[in-house]
């Protein structure tokens, strides 16, 4: 069976998340998101470089667990695909792009964690489930330390 791979995009959430809905009444979670970039250097050493920022976007219960755990700069990692579009402003067309999230959470590697793994009823664990790599945070307002907690 061939493996299933998908887009992923990594970085820092670099403004407050916003919560929309759609037209089809479905949850919208909307932020702007930062990317670090580095150039290495002849001694081996690396210089950082201005970040690049992007529109990221997720649906559904994905945004709803989104808006709960995401604060402004938090470190993520997410799976989805990108979308581009068109808009209109002051008359001329623009083509834009952001990413579209099926899954996110914290990025394990500048995020402190603690897993829980109690043992939970079987209609709780499903009502609950996480996206997978999401985590379930202690702390409302999340910083780049923040503990968080993963109910498995």
């Amino acid at each position: 069976m061939a493996l299933h791979t998908q887009q992923s995009l990594s970085g820092f959430i670099a403004s407050e998340p916003q919560h929309s809905v759609t037209e089809n009444g479905d949850t919208r979670f909307y932020v702007r998101v930062g990317q670090p970039h580095f150039r290495r250097e002849e001694d081996g050493g690396f210089t950082e470089l201005d970040p690049s920022f992007h529109d990221l976007v997720a649906y559904r219960a994905t945004a709803d667990r989104a808006l709960d755990r995401f604060s402004r700069g938090d470190s993520f990692v997410a799976e989805g695909y990108v979308r581009t579009f068109q808009v209109e402003r002051d008359g001329e067309v623009i083509e834009r792009e952001e990413f579209v999230a099926k899954k996110i959470g914290h990025d394990l590697a500048r995020t402190n964690y603690e897993v829980d793994r109690a043992r939970r009823t079987p209609a709780a664990a499903e009502r609950d489930a996480p996206v997978a790599g999401a985590a379930v945070l202690n702390d409302s307002r999340p910083t780049r330390t923040s503990t968080a907690s993963l109910a498995i």
